[in-house]
């Protein structure tokens, strides 16, 4: 298949059924791994709802949280009749206001949810393209690398800084990934608000699904 028809497939695959399935507050509430399953994560305030709400092309299929840090549950979203991928919206990381407990909680939720799904093929990490790699990122990586979970990179808010500055962000952050062996050399430029992006990560989802 060329690449032109696979995105023509991804923009049809999204175009049609996309529902939320559940919450998974832990583990034991997880479905049943029998679809290929695409993890969104990515710190507090990165824009994953909106990015969700763009690839999907719906207006609220992840509820955008007015405080950082309170989805702390993995929420499970079916695509295609009948289900061709799961999305898996990750709780966002780096809050700074949550109690020690919360954290320690939301570390054990991912990482056992990271190691020990075998239908997980492959994590997408949202970096605000505003700020790029900071630390807290650096740490997630880490995780993804111990896990052996492949990731792609996915710069968001892409139209919010000059094509100038988002050069040497992308510059950046491309270097960022070549340090880990986990990491897909090439990241994904996106903004939800301008559809920038959008048509080439829904491609990519399909394809990291197949």
């Amino acid at each position: 298949m060329t690449q032109d028809e696979l995105a023509e497939q991804a923009r049809r695959l999204f175009a049609g059924r996309v529902e939320f399935l559940k919450s998974a507050p832990s583990l034991k509430f997880l479905p049943d791994p029998d679809v290929p399953e695409i993890a969104f994560a990515g710190r507090s305030n990165v824009g994953k709802s909106s990015l969700l709400n763009a690839l999907t092309g719906r207006k609220a299929i992840a509820r955008a949280s007015v405080t950082p840090g309170r989805t702390q549950e993995l929420n499970f979203f079916e695509v295609g009749e009948p289900t061709v991928l799961r999305l898996v919206d990750m709780p966002g990381y780096g809050f700074a206001k949550a109690p020690l407990k919360v954290v320690e909680n939301w570390k054990r939720l991912v990482r056992d949810f990271l190691r020990g799904r075998v239908v997980l093929k492959r994590t997408l990490l949202l970096i605000d393209a505003r700020h790029g790699v900071k630390p807290v990122d650096g740490e997630m990586m880490q995780m993804l690398d111990e896990a052996a979970v492949g990731y792609r990179l996915v710069l968001t808010k892409a139209d919010k800084i000059k094509a100038s500055e988002l050069a040497v962000v992308l510059a950046g952050t491309q270097a960022e990934a070549r340090k880990h062996p986990a990491a897909y050399p090439e990241v994904i430029v996106t903004s939800a608000e301008k559809g920038m992006g959008i048509a080439e990560l829904r491609t990519a989802v399909l394809e990291d699904a197949g």
